[in-house]
């Protein structure tokens, strides 16, 4: 009998364990599963094959796992439970994760982004091809870097790249848009830009003065922001001096609805939105924007007196964009924008306002024989009003000086035609043509009177033809030369003067037509040593018109007055540049560097005539020769799957050689250039957790004017940005710009003007539909 315990016992036990079995596969089988379907695809909507995707609960414990087939989809079987979560990858890629929030309906769309943007992407200028292919110093601006900063402007984002400034320092918060020209890598700024600026491959520069809106595109709507440091002539023609900055927007790829919105001190607020859909080979978007803020006073408290009230901003801006896809090699598109702004410029009587209206059209075409066609044509007008004002050397009272109003129109065509003619060369070839009629319309007031009209105007009118030939040689080596001819002329051009308290007849002053030609040649070589080190260099001319703001239109800031000049001509630059690239075996650190030299004969300055206790006066001047010269670093750095830092640091040596008109010039700095410029960001993102993010910039000296007299001294600031996802679609925001409240100074006229202090917003971002 006892012996037989041991096996009751053990039958006991066996009976047990069975039953714990089949109730645990019995619970397995009664528990509800979730079938999630989607597909993986890049930032361009190409679907990523073999992409290897993973069912998650609470990021740690696998439930699932499977991988993308031919056309990127995938599916997955698992349990129900909270806080699932689908990560995505691609060698090649980031990771990409997706929180399955209750309510999230199939199929999804995970985008995986390139691993290290800077030297992986397909960048688009003229000619697609990947950055570590070209001589060209490229720079993306993505979507995470546009959504992770604390800059509310586009152009204080810009920043973040050594090289980039703005006339004064200024910024398009507070700033006169005519002191918003951009500059690139030590060109000088000034009120009009020494770089070209696009939106989808249309030029973004004021037709009349060569400033930049940069509220002009709302920024839900931008996808990146390519920046092409170095002259860049030889294919964009005009203006590309410095570079190019192109603001490329969101494909239409699926209904979608995405909002933002923010509110801060200074009575700072925007809110931006862009909405899509996608039907039938037809797609449609509109975006929108607005922004308004109460500004700051600009003069520094011990030189204020009365006038000085705040320098404040509010915009308006609209797209609108129809496109009809003809299978996948054809496609046509008509968009128009709207846009209109206000500012107070500092004092009572000192205010501008702009109004301006943009079409544009224009399609794509592939052949069978892989001949490609690219065709913009655009156009508008817009009218830009501003009143002048003398202030007292006490600054507690102003008088009005002018009220001008400066009516513009603008239209564009441009043409591009690509054919890869070897497996190994593509050639490249375009041409654009543009014309732009402005006046600038004035009032002149003396003591307070009206004196008298003063008009100035002309029209300008530009043709232009390039090519390019794109070589790859060998697996190593990368060749491209090209180059462009340029022919402008201006035309009807007069002056004239009515006075209004006299009997004097109007005077007219009929100016000459002028023309000048152009050509701007441009090589290139790129050696890859082996798969981590690569070295470039490259040579190249440029050349920018002078705008008709600078040929006729006069203005005045504080007690600065600077006259226009009708015989100005064109800037001409020749430059060449010689880098290395590294970068790690697994991308993780990419590091650039780059030696440059510019020479540039006839550049437009704003020369001082005369300076009085009460009145400077300059004029706009073609200088004799000026040489800018030194190092471009870039360093980008993935130091783990969420935390990221890169660098950028840049030295000029920028002074004036040649002027016989007054040699006392000659040596000085060129004005608006520090020598040293110092940028990084750090940020830390994990949607489930908290994105983070910081971005320093540091400049060093400058001088405000030509004889080096009025010093703008060093800075650094620093700006964090923080934010929380509350599901899939909301997140919730904390940006604060000038952490430390730096008080830095932007220009001398000669009183100091002071960059903006510290701003605090908050805000929150909606997504819905296809990203």
């Amino acid at each position: 009998m006892l012996s037989r315990c041991p096996r009751i016992k053990t039958f006991a036990l066996c009976t047990i364990i069975t039953w714990l079995l089949n109730s645990t596969i019995v619970c397995v089988q009664a528990q509800a599963t979730i079938h999630i379907t989607g597909v993986v695809v890049d930032p361009n909507g190409s679907v990523i094959q073999r992409a290897k995707v993973t069912l998650k609960r609470d990021q740690l414990f696998v439930m699932a796992r499977t991988t993308s087939d031919e056309e990127g989809r995938f599916e997955l079987v698992g349990p129900t439970a909270q806080n699932l979560w689908i990560e995505a990858y691609s060698p090649g890629f980031d990771l990409g994760e997706v929180w399955i929030a209750p309510g999230t309906t199939f199929p999804l769309q995970i985008v995986l982004r390139p691993h290290v943007i800077s030297s992986d992407v397909t960048v688009t200028s003229r000619t697609p091809m990947r950055i570590s292919e070209t001589a060209a110093n490229v720079v993306v601006v993505t979507t995470t870097d546009l959504t992770t900063t604390a800059a509310i402007t586009l152009d204080d984002t810009l920043r973040q790249i050594a090289g980039f400034t703005l006339f004064r320092r200024s910024g398009s918060r507070t700033a006169n848009p005519t002191s918003q020209g951009v500059s690139l890598r030590a060109t000088g700024a000034s009120g009009a830009s020494r770089a070209l600026v696009l939106a989808d491959g249309v030029p973004l520069n004021d037709p009349f003065g060569g400033w930049v809106y940069w509220n002009r595109i709302p920024k839900e709507s931008i996808s990146q922001v390519e920046v092409l440091i170095g002259s860049a002539s030889h294919l964009y023609g005009n203006g590309a001096l410095g570079g190019v900055i192109d603001v490329r927007t969101r494909k239409v790829t699926g209904n979608t609805l995405s909002l933002g919105a923010s509110y801060g001190n200074e009575m700072t607020n925007n809110a931006s939105v862009f909405a899509a859909a996608k039907t039938n080979g037809w797609s449609g978007s509109v975006a929108a924007e607005s922004f308004h803020t109460n500004g700051y006073v600009l003069a520094p408290a011990s030189q204020r007196g009365l006038v000085d009230t705040e320098a404040g901003a509010r915009d308006l801006t609209m797209h609108l964009r129809v496109e009809k896809s003809f299978g996948d090699r054809k496609s046509l598109f008509g968009a128009a924008s709207f846009f209109g702004e206000s500012r107070t410029n500092g004092t009572p009587l000192q205010i501008n306002r702009t109004h301006l209206r943009q079409f544009v059209f224009g399609g794509t075409w592939q052949t069978v024989s892989a001949d490609s066609f690219w065709a913009r044509a655009y156009g508008g007008n817009q009218v830009y009003d501003q009143t002048f004002s003398a202030l007292s050397a006490d600054r507690n009272s102003e008088t009005l000086t002018r009220v001008q109003r400066v009516p513009a129109q603008l239209f564009g065509l441009s043409v591009q035609w690509s054919r890869p003619v070897t497996r190994n060369q593509t050639l490249v070839a375009g041409f654009e043509s543009r014309e732009v009629r402005g006046a600038s319309d004035e009032l002149v007031y003396i003591n307070g009177r009206p004196s008298s009209f003063v008009g100035a105007g002309g029209r300008e009118r530009t043709v232009g033809a390039y090519f390019e030939d794109l070589i790859q040689g060998s697996s190593r080596l990368f060749l491209n030369v090209g180059g462009r001819i340029d022919r402008w002329r201006n035309f009807a051009a007069l002056s004239a003067t009515r006075p209004i308290t006299s009997v004097n007849p109007t005077s007219v002053t009929f100016f000459s037509d002028r023309t000048e030609n152009a050509f701007s040649p441009h090589a290139s070589v790129v050696y890859r040593f082996n798969d981590r080190v690569s070295a470039e260099i490259s040579m190249s001319r440029a050349f920018r018109a002078p705008t008709l703001n600078e040929l006729y239109r006069s203005f005045r800031v504080g007690n600065v007055l600077t006259l226009s000049n009708e015989n100005l001509r064109a800037e001409r630059l020749t430059g060449g540049e010689a880098g290395l690239q590294v970068h790690t075996k697994n991308q993780r650190i990419v590091l650039r560097g780059n030696f440059f030299w510019n020479e540039m004969t006839r550049p437009v300055a704003n020369v001082t005539l005369t300076a009085t206790p009460t009145l400077i006066t300059r004029q706009r001047q073609n200088l004799g020769r000026t040489r800018s010269n030194g190092v471009d670093l870039q360093a980008d750095t993935n130091l783990t799957r969420r935390w990221n830092l890169s660098t950028s640091y840049l030295f000029a040596n920028a002074r004036l050689t040649e002027f016989p008109a007054n040699t006392a010039l000659e040596g000085l700095l060129l004005p608006q250039v520090p020598r040293h410029q110092f940028t990084f960001q750090a940020r830390y993102i994990d949607p489930s957790i908290v994105t983070f993010g910081l971005q320093g910039r540091a400049s060093s000296s400058q001088f405000d004017d030509d004889q080096n007299q009025f010093r703008l001294d060093s800075y650094f600031t620093l700006d964090a940005f923080v934010s929380r996802r509350l599901n899939q679609r909301v997140e919730l925001f904390v940006a604060v710009e000038n952490v430390f409240n730096q008080r830095y100074e932007v220009g001398k006229t000669p009183i100091t003007t002071l960059g903006p202090p510290i701003l605090v917003r908050g805000g929150f971002r909606v997504q819905l539909g296809r990203q």
